[in-house]
């Protein structure tokens, strides 16, 4: 489809606004503290947008929707997962990382914390950290590179993925370079309400767009398995296949661009209202995404677009939203795929840069660095993960929804398990903690590239998470109780308000 001029003006004015941000915050980022945790002074608005905007990424406009255009209202189950995991990890998990972190020497990474919570001078834990981050993050980021060149590819008409690749690419380093988690944090709230309009109207605009629309127009186009939460037009669902998607729920314990924002908030005290303001846009947004699925499907349908599988349909909204709006919204709704691609790719950036220079730098090859030199690492660091990701994205057939789903079982099972018991289990020990974390992150990469594995249908996040739950546990109890200090220490964090 042609792009219209005022879509395109509109487009790359949303552009130079992120990038004006970046500039802004340059030098607002006076030491590390600032660089990676914004000083510990976000407000609830803030932390709430910015942690769900973060977390939601590029899928949330392109995989789910697709998602539910192939398999119909059957894949709600993914969408009801992520909400309750949203859920959990703000009631559960928000409120004593924050004062825990604090307590544990003020760190301002997880790998910094967990070290800090077991009060270790050894650098094994914070190494293993460091290197899942890595690992990980370059699968995520790859995925953003990947969905936002399908939308520069869109929106400015080009026919080549690779330049529309660099094109985005080069956008989400810049400000992620330059202003560090306030530059993050600030774009992640205008995007994050950006996403949410735009994810709210492209189905009303829709429906108001298909003649007599109705759940009977939907069956009879679709068939009646499509609005079935137990049948999709590829055969009825299995109870593995049902439980594999509310998996996804259990990921959100171990995310550390998630994580981050709960450390950063300026007090305990504002959890509470932040939760109400995440869970709000949450569950209207994934509702939102599944009926773009369904609704697309019966709009697209009639005007003689089909796609074969979930990979070709995850430019479905694109498609809805050069039919449906006017120049200029068709400019602002478009912005909006792009707010969600770099609102989650500049978190990872960030999250990555940190564990480069904090946890692996710093601790093993600069102990003395100053912080405006840990300052300029990162942002080295930045470029080069964003330089491998490039390259893991380079292909155009991969699939968003794909790369995401192995980033987020690798996270889930490495630091899920490991965070949970740091924070509610006084006896766990650092051993406990590493066996946890580099067996839960080792199943996903065996489950995710051995067929045999594959072939059960099972999600990798679920035996991955429970496997390093209980070598935690096991190892922990193996170990050597830990000392007086550790104990204190929880004792204190565990009271804290």
């Amino acid at each position: 489809m042609e792009v219209s001029v005022t879509t395109l003006i509109t487009f790359v004015l949303y552009l130079l606004l992120m990038v004006g941000i970046g500039v802004f915050f340059f030098n607002k980022s006076n030491n590390l503290s600032d660089y990676f945790l914004g000083g510990r002074g976000l407000g609830s608005w803030v932390t709430a947008i910015s942690a769900q905007a973060s977390d939601m990424s590029g899928w949330l406009l392109m995989g789910l929707p697709a998602a539910a255009y192939i398999s119909g209202l059957s894949a709600s189950w993914i969408a009801i997962g992520l909400g309750l995991g949203t859920y959990l990890n703000w009631k559960v998990v928000a409120g004593r990382l924050r004062s825990f972190t604090e307590l544990s020497g003020d760190a301002i990474t997880i790998p910094e914390y967990l070290e800090n919570r077991f009060m270790s001078k050894s650098k094994v834990l914070r190494l293993c950290c460091a290197v899942i981050i890595f690992v990980f993050f370059l699968v995520y980021t790859a995925s953003a590179f990947n969905a936002g060149a399908k939308l520069f590819m869109y929106v400015l008409g080009m026919d080549s993925y690779v330049a529309a690749l660099t094109i985005g690419a080069l956008i989400i380093i810049a400000y992620t370079f330059l202003g560090g988690f306030l530059a993050v944090c600030w774009t992640d709230l205008i995007q994050g309400i950006l996403m949410f309009c735009a994810i709210v109207l492209v189905p009303v605009l829709a429906v108001l767009n298909v003649p007599d629309f109705s759940l009977s127009t939907l069956t009879s186009i679709a068939g009646g398995s499509f609005t079935s939460f137990f049948n999709s037009p590829q055969g009825a669902l299995s109870f593995t296949a049902i439980i594999s998607s509310l998996a996804w729920g259990l990921g959100y314990f171990g995310m550390p661009h998630i994580l981050t924002r709960f450390m950063a908030i300026k007090s305990r005290s504002l959890i509470k209202r932040s939760r109400l303001i995440a869970m709000i846009w949450v569950v209207i947004s994934l509702t939102a995404a599944v009926v773009i699925g369904m609704v697309g499907y019966v709009y697209l349908t009639q005007e003689g677009i089909v796609y074969a599988d979930s990979a070709a349909a995850e430019v479905i909204f694109m498609q809805m939203v050069g039919r449906l709006a006017p120049g200029l919204l068709a400019g602002v709704l478009l912005s909006a795929i792009l707010a969600a691609v770099m609102s989650t790719a500049d978190s990872q950036l960030l999250v990555t840069a940190s564990a480069v220079s904090n946890d692996f730098y710093k601790p093993l090859l600069r102990p003395q660095a100053s912080d405006k030199e840990l300052m300029w690492v990162s942002r080295g660091a930045v470029i080069a993960v964003s330089v491998l990701a490039y390259l893991l994205a380079l292909d155009p057939t991969s699939s968003v929804m794909g790369l995401v789903s192995y980033a987020w079982a690798g996270f889930g099972a490495a630091f899920g398990p490991v965070i949970l018991l740091s924070l509610f289990w006084k006896r766990m020990t650092l051993k406990g903690a590493i066996a946890g974390m580099v067996s839960g992150g080792a199943v996903v990469l065996l489950w995710e590239n051995l067929p045999v594995c594959k072939a059960t249908g099972l999600y990798s996040l679920i035996p991955g998470f429970f496997l390093a739950l209980a070598l935690v546990v096991v190892v922990s109890l193996c170990d050597k109780a830990p000392g007086r200090e550790v104990t204190d220490l929880f004792e204190r964090a565990s009271k804290a308000r």
